[in-house]
């Protein structure tokens, strides 16, 4: 099978086949480079993808990924970008295996083709040319033979004829003569053209044409091959990578598996856990014993007089408040010094069905009096929170971690001990490289000179003993921390009794045992805190057993109301509570819920049932 015998004819049709091939490996280029862009930009929106859900560094992102769930996700992100980056590696092989190969290879393919039909053009060009010559020797030799003939009919009309002269004769006869010769000259020439013309016409269609065919068959051939190979390569392209994305996706499914959901609820606890032990049992309350229950603030101000009067920084310790509670006197000291805030839908509970309204009456007197005292000092809410109250208040985290319930505060001196550490080993080691650099430069002066280094050694030395002290200061609030955390009742203890034997010995530390305070400060007046401080403590060791205040009634909250001052409790609208102190005119009620949560709300956010029977209840008009 060849195109030389089969097609030797079909010059111009295997012209217009050839450059239909050399358009199809273009559009196959074409189609493999559009693939590429494609998996470029899968690549790319895949690692885009993957970085967006990247978890930001010093972010709270950052720290849910401990949980095992999240490090499985965080896996697979990481098995994302692993994954692109195969796509982009199918481009970069097909980029230059195929698109960059095959485009070479179409260059020469056109030299190539442009230089058979040339040589084939060349050849058709020469046997036209040799037809044309025959055509010219055929049409000469014709020409001779008419006029030998008409020569010769001439001279033989002229010898007939008597009246022509013999030199007419002789003339006509020579001219038939030199005709004939001519003739024969042309039949001479046409015949060796002829034979010349076949010869290049075998040759042509048995020699010439079958080359050139052939040679554009071959390269035909070529490509085709070339295009097979091209899509095999294509294929290899994503055979190759194939095991490596399998990896990535046994890394997924390694990553799912790995997800334990035991260790996260673990993790919980310990992102959670506030190391405070369960409240215990609720004692009994015996309303037989009136002995026993706690006086009213009207006991308290009909039996004013005759009573020790309260000094500030006072050094006697005897019972100043003898039938006042500790939570009923702190209370006074805690409660909201600031108007409530009007519900959400009206100004009073007046507005709600049957809803009865708190009473509306004169301050006590000895109420009166503590509410002028920290009406003066507004900023000074809690005896314990002075410097804690101010750093909440001007957005800042107390260097102690005291804002935070005891467990999560040791995570946090925990972190900080071990960061400070790190960093003490960081400068250690600063400092031994340049102790080492000063010796060799002891031992050769000509490298350096060692006094230049006394600067930098002495500064590493001192920041070294910076964070040794940092270091001891939180160690010393950790071991605080831990002493509390098994047994906070004996800490307590030992802590309130740290005052028995120091009576005349001002209190200048406000750091150690407070407590959190939103809206707590501290005055400039050293004095006055220090007289504080003592005061609470005194009012701490004489009140440490005294029983909570016994409930007055229950109310419903009518609102949620959210408590974020000092001595405020939150509400739920519908929720059920104990009245434990009825309105004293100022538009706060204090109830308790689930006898260990105590706190003050607005009277108009609540609906109060009070108990007939309870002593010192009252009924609203």
């Amino acid at each position: 099978m060849s195109w030389g015998t089969e097609l030797w004819d079909q010059f111009d049709n295997l012209e217009k086949h050839t450059q239909w091939g050399i358009d199809m490996l273009e559009k196959y280029i074409k189609f493999v480079k559009e693939r590429t862009e494609i998996e470029l930009s899968y690549a790319k929106q895949l690692r885009n993808l993957s970085k967006k859900y990247q978890p930001r560094k010093n972010s709270k992102e950052e720290e849910e990924y401990r949980y095992t769930a999240c490090k499985a996700f965080l896996s697979t992100l990481n098995e994302m970008n692993d994954y692109a980056g195969q796509h982009e590696v199918i481009s970069e092989n097909m980029t230059s295996q195929i698109t960059v190969d095959l485009m070479r290879y179409v260059q020469e393919l056109k030299q190539e083709r442009k230089s058979n039909f040339h040589d084939g053009r060349k050849a058709q060009q020469h046997i036209e040319t040799c037809w044309k010559q025959l055509e010219s020797s055929k049409r000469r030799f014709e020409r001779d033979c008419k006029e030998a003939d008409r020569a010769q009919q001439y001279f033989e009309k002229m010898d007939a004829d008597i009246n022509v002269t013999k030199a007419d004769v002789e003339k006509a006869r020579q001219q038939a003569q030199l005709r004939h010769q001519m003739a024969e000259d042309s039949k001479a020439e046409y015949s060796s053209t002829l034979q010349r013309f076949n010869q290049e016409q075998w040759e042509y269609y048995h020699t010439h044409v079958p080359n050139i065919f052939q040679k554009i068959q071959e390269m035909e051939e070529r490509r085709i091959v070339r295009i097979g190979e091209s899509m095999k390569t294509y294929a290899e392209a994503d055979r190759q990578v194939i095991p490596i994305i399998g990896k990535c996706l046994d890394g997924i499914v390694k990553a799912a598996e790995s997800i334990d959901q035991k260790n996260d609820s673990q993790l919980v606890i310990e992102a959670y856990k506030s190391g405070f032990e369960p409240p215990g049992d609720i004692e009994f309350e015996d309303y037989t014993q009136p002995m026993k229950r706690t006086v009213s603030d009207n006991s308290l101000s009909s039996a004013k007089e005759g009573k020790p009067e309260l000094k500030f920084g006072g050094k006697s310790r005897g019972k100043l408040w003898p039938f006042i509670k500790k939570n009923k006197l702190m209370s006074l000291l805690t409660s909201p010094h600031q108007p409530p805030p009007p519900p959400p839908a009206s100004a009073s509970p007046s507005a709600v069905p049957n809803g009865p309204q708190s009473p509306k009456q004169q301050k006590e007197p000895l109420s009166h009096r503590f509410n002028e005292f920290m009406t003066s000092k507004p900023k000074i809410h809690c005896f314990r929170s002075l410097k804690r109250g101010l750093s909440l208040k001007l957005g800042a985290t107390p260097e102690d971690f005291s804002n935070l319930p005891p467990e999560q505060r040791r995570k946090k001196l925990q972190q900080k001990v071990d960061d400070l550490n790190k960093e003490i080993q960081k400068e250690t080691d600063q400092r031994d490289a340049i102790t080492k650099m000063k010796d060799v430069y002891l031992k050769n002066p000509q490298m350096g000179d060692p006094a230049s280094l006394d600067h930098k050694l002495a500064e590493v030395t001192q920041n070294i003993e910076k964070l040794r002290l940092e270091t001891q200061k939180f160690e010393a609030w950790l071991a605080e921390v831990e002493g509390r955390l098994p047994a906070r009742s004996e800490q307590s203890r030992r802590q309130s009794g740290m005052y028995d034997g120091q009576t005349q010995q001002p209190v200048t530390n406000c750091a150690q045992d407070r407590e959190s305070s939103p809206d707590g400060s501290y005055t400039e007046e050293q004095s006055q805190e220090s007289e504080l401080k003592v005061l609470a403590t005194d009012f701490d060791d004489e009140f440490d057993d005294e029983e909570p205040l016994p409930a007055i009634g229950t109310c419903k909250a009518l609102y949620t109301f959210e408590g974020q001052n000092e001595g405020t409790i939150s509400v739920v609208e519908g929720e059920m509570l104990s009245v434990i102190e009825e309105d004293k005119g100022d538009g706060w009620t204090r109830i308790r819920r689930n006898e260990d949560e105590e706190g003050y709300v607005p009277t108009s956010y609540v609906e109060v049932y009070l108990d007939k029977n309870a002593k010192g209840a009252k009924t609203y008009i």
